[in-house]
């Protein structure tokens, strides 16, 4: 339970609903406990009746004979408190005078108090309205602070962290986790807290009555909340199995549905079944073991029920037969029996959800007090003033991928000033999409120091850093929703967003694509992005780094999939952004590297080679013969 104590700052947050639920509970056992009494002083008073008046008459008795010497008849106890207090509401008792009268009056109790257990139950039925709706609520609203305290911190923790763990695994914290926690702060608590009080409250009502009875009659239910915990255990165990095995099915349709079109090319559709078949058949086996414990779950109850219900019958006959308890109590224990069934079953399954609560909550708290690498202050320090001349500074940077060992940047400086465009090349895996990656503080270098505007990275405020820089990454990602609300992705809701979004698409030449589609940037994309083509995904990525007017525009190989007419283009625009930007641009292409004033050449990490793009290619060095392969390439014949 030490980490569902963490859970109480939440419960102090919503006191009043707790509360209220407890009360709510409270009120809910007390009608339930009183519906029974009434059944039982109506029992116990047709009992009467049926000895003094009817019992005489079955034995031949005379009729004048036994009204002359028979008392009133009276209403049972709750019936007779209404009639004192509702004055003529209810007719007073009177003398019998005749057997029909006898059977009048019978009948008129037993209406009056089957109407009087309707009401009970109908105020029982609202108050376990208000219980639910006080309880229920509470762990619906702390699941959503829980919710939503989770989603920050997936926010807050940097790339690092997302590197290491499990994109699934991760998810899970916030469904999955967050779903078993709030089932103890909802069910298991109301659960447990009904139960305390309606065993104290019918135990009461029953060791009053008959204590002897009491025992009989509660002694099979202990048994129950044994045999159903060993039952929920066992369920719990093979339901983790089906949701493993059902995710395992939803990850290779998932799959095969995403790769429809290789299947289909590579004719792997009949091995594809194949597989299919054998993941269904094993998430069929784990269902169907799963539906055989669930099914002693109703038998269980049902035999110590029926157990418990038969010594009350025995017992309490035998009691009535001594004369020791009125038959009437016997159907109140029937009741008080049936009443308690289904809290002591929950026992077991209360427990359950505890322990997968736990469990889950060392999950999420494990989570939530996981530190990000990157640290940043909120605000510049007092006396630090950024420059307008330095912009972007590497001074002998290096950087090790922690999960791998691999030492990807090497001793590694250069500065890319305002007004400049500074070109990252290199052949695959030497380190150039690092660099962009450590010049936008998504890492931070081992060794060496990283400035902006002459201030260390370290101490800008990421947002404040961030704000100033427009980054479009290798792999680019789209959401789903218009065109135009992915250009303005990093804009503020204001009325000339529209003009910042078409400004920035016509810079990254993709405006004459997007007006070519029916509802121009109003267009829904697909997942990813899914309906557009490679280029206008990156055009569209570009276009959303250029609305910022960045001081600092990170390009990481974006220029892949477009042309080489349309790629200088897209260089002139950015070329024009005007002095105060300044463009890193990482990229294996030739033709982008050109529009460069300055290139810097890395091989395994290591600066090999730098200087303009026309003293590079004189040189004899790698980025000549990249510029060679390129060449040969482009131009097969020559």
């Amino acid at each position: 339970m030490r980490e569902l104590l963490k859970l109480n700052p939440y419960f102090k947050k919503y006191p009043l609903l707790l509360l209220g639920g407890v009360v709510f509970i409270f009120f809910t056992n007390v009608f339930a406990v009183f519906a029974p009494a009434l059944i039982g002083e109506g029992v116990n008073a047709l009992r009467d009746a049926d000895e003094i008046f009817l019992d005489p008459l079955r034995s031949g008795m005379a009729e004048a004979d036994v009204f002359e010497a028979a008392p009133e008849i009276s209403y049972p106890g709750t019936l007779s408190k209404l009639q004192s207090w509702s004055g003529a509401l209810l007719e007073a008792p009177k003398k019998a005078d005749s057997k029909q009268d006898v059977l009048n009056w019978m009948g008129r109790i037993a209406a009056l108090q089957a109407l009087l257990f309707l009401f009970a139950y109908l105020i029982k039925g609202t108050f376990l309205f208000f219980t639910r709706q006080t309880i229920i609520v509470m762990s619906r609203r702390i699941e959503f602070d829980l919710k939503g305290r989770i989603f920050d911190q997936y926010q807050r923790l940097d790339a690092a962290f997302y590197r290491a763990n499990d994109t699934g695994d991760l998810m899970n914290r916030i469904s999955e986790d967050v779903s078993k926690v709030r089932m103890y702060l909802g069910p298991a608590i109301m659960y447990t807290i009904n139960l305390a009080m309606l065993i104290i409250l019918v135990v009461s009502v029953m060791v009053y009555i008959d204590w002897k009875l009491t025992l009989f009659a509660l002694l099979p239910l202990p048994l129950m909340s044994l045999a159903i915990y060993f039952v929920s255990t066992r369920i719990n165990v093979q339901s983790e199995a089906v949701q493993k095995k059902q995710s395992g099915l939803s990850t290779f349709v998932q799959q095969h549905i995403a790769g429809i079109r290789v299947l289909k090319s590579f004719q792997r559709e009949k091995d594809a079944s194949q597989r299919f078949a054998g993941i269904a058949d094993d998430y069929k086996n784990s269902v169907l073991r799963l539906v055989k414990t669930e099914a002693l779950f109703m038998p269980i109850i049902v035999l110590l029920v029926g157990l418990s219900t038969i010594l009350t019958v025995y017992v309490g006959g035998l009691r009535v037969i001594s004369g020791e308890l009125e038959v009437g109590h016997i159907f109140q224990f029937v009741f008080y029996v049936n009443l308690l069934t289904w809290p002591f079953a929950s026992v077991g399954w209360v427990t359950s959800l505890v322990q997968k609560a736990e469990a889950s909550m060392r999950r999420i708290n494990d989570f939530m007090e996981a530190k990000p690498a990157i640290q940043a202050p909120d605000e510049l320090e007092k006396g630090l003033v950024p420059s307008t001349t330095e912009g972007l500074k590497f001074d002998r940077v290096s950087f090790t991928y922690p999960e791998t060992g691999i030492e990807a940047v090497k001793n590694l400086s250069f500065q890319l000033i305002p007004g400049k465009i500074l070109a990252v090349t290199g052949r695959t895996g030497s380190g150039k999409s690092t660099v962009a990656q450590l010049a936008m503080r998504i890492f931070d270098p081992h060794e060496g120091q990283i400035a902006f505007d002459g201030i260390p990275l370290q101490q800008w405020p990421l947002n404040e850093f961030r704000s100033e820089t427009g980054y479009v990454p290798q792999d680019v990602f789209l959401f789903s929703d218009t065109i135009q609300r992915n250009i303005a992705f990093g804009l503020p809701e204001e009325d000339s967003m529209m003009r910042e979004v078409q400004s920035a698409a016509e810079q990254a030449h993709v405006a004459h694509n997007i007006e070519a589609f029916e509802q121009k940037y109003e267009t829904l994309l697909g997942e990813r992005g899914v309906n557009l083509s490679g280029g206008q995904k990156q055009r569209i990525s570009i276009a959303r780094a250029l609305t910022r007017k960045p001081k600092l525009l990170i390009l990481d190989d974006c220029l892949s999939a477009v042309d080489t007419e349309t790629e200088e283009a897209i260089l002139q625009s950015i070329r024009n952004q005007g002095d105060s930007t300044a463009v890193l641009m990482v990229s294996h292409r030739i033709s982008s590297i050109r529009g460069a004033d300055h290139v810097v050449v890395l091989d395994q990490g290591k600066l090999i080679e730098e200087g303009t793009p026309e003293a590079l290619a004189q040189a004899n060095g790698v980025y000549a013969r990249m510029v060679e392969q390129q060449v040969n390439r482009n131009n097969p014949s020559t």
